[in-house]
């Protein structure tokens, strides 16, 4: 039986709670047995009860307030406690086989991008406990229109990807909002070409847009980033709109493909095999 489990990751604010419960909707609407794993330590509201919640083993609310450590800080120590009380990890995930497991994770991008602990984390999950990752990340949709921010966010991602070494799908959330003020349909089909550009990033273009909101001494600076995210050519988005169960569905297809998804099951045997029913 297969274990696989589904990594939602990105900035503050992208959506990933949001794209979490829609996935869990989505999934349960076609028969999967889908459950929530919370790995943010601050977090308070969920629209599903968590199946696992690192709040029960430690909360960043009590770190903070016991050892006067603040946010960053506090979060970091509550992984490295988790690595460190691995018994409580190997507990909760212990009943859960042929289970889809989503990973609602915190939003302090140094998480993924440069600190080791979540990458640590990801090897765990992978080597130890058997489960098939896909690591998703999430980019806010809205950035496009402050071409900076989406400039820093394709590099983010881009880091995220190397730094966890997992089959890994980004993410631009909140397409819902990206029409929304636009009136007529030639000017929503204009604002959706316009999207294009953004789902597989041409950053040389890119670069110009750039140059001109920022100081020329960066000038130098951003055309090497430029020409390394060409170079590695590995960072493109899939729109996700929420409110749009075939958008859900099209984002729960690809990571299916990414993680493998079935391929472990034993083949079932057709019903008319035995030839009862059959007729020449």
């Amino acid at each position: 039986m297969g274990r696989y489990a589904v990594l939602v990751s990105g900035p503050a604010g992208s959506g990933k709670s949001t794209f979490c419960s829609a996935l869990i909707t989505h999934a349960q609407s076609i028969g999967r047995n889908v459950h929530l794993f919370n790995l943010d330590p601050a977090a308070e509201r969920f629209e599903f009860q968590p199946s696992i919640d690192i709040k029960e083993l430690i909360s960043l609310e009590d770190v903070m307030e016991e050892l006067k450590l603040g946010p960053n800080g506090g979060l970091i120590y509550c992984f490295e406690y988790l690595l460190d009380n691995l018994d409580w990890l190997d507990e909760e995930l212990g009943q859960y086989d042929d289970d889809y497991i989503i990973i609602d994770c915190p939003g302090q991008i140094e998480l993924y991008t440069h600190f080791p602990i979540m990458s640590r984390l990801v090897t765990l999950l992978s080597r130890t406990y058997n489960f098939k990752i896909c690591a998703t990340y999430l980019l806010e949709s809205q950035f496009m229109d402050d071409k900076t921010k989406y400039f820093a966010g394709v590099l983010s991602a881009m880091s995220a990807m190397i730094n966890l070494e997992v089959p890994h799908l980004n993410i631009l959330s909140k397409m819902d909002l990206v029409e929304r003020g636009e009136t007529g349909e030639e000017a929503k089909a204009g604002r959706r070409r316009e999207m294009e550009r953004y789902l597989d990033p041409d950053p040389l273009l890119l670069a110009g847009e750039v140059n001109a909101k920022t100081n020329p001494k960066f000038h130098s600076l951003n055309q090497a980033l430029v020409q390394l995210i060409e170079d590695f050519s590995m960072v493109s988005f899939m729109p996700l709109d929420v409110t749009s169960e075939e958008s859900v569905g099209s984002i729960l297809s690809h990571i299916d493909n990414a993680i493998q998804y079935g391929e472990d099951e034993e083949p079932k045997e057709p019903k008319d095999m035995d030839g009862g029913d059959f007729q020449d």
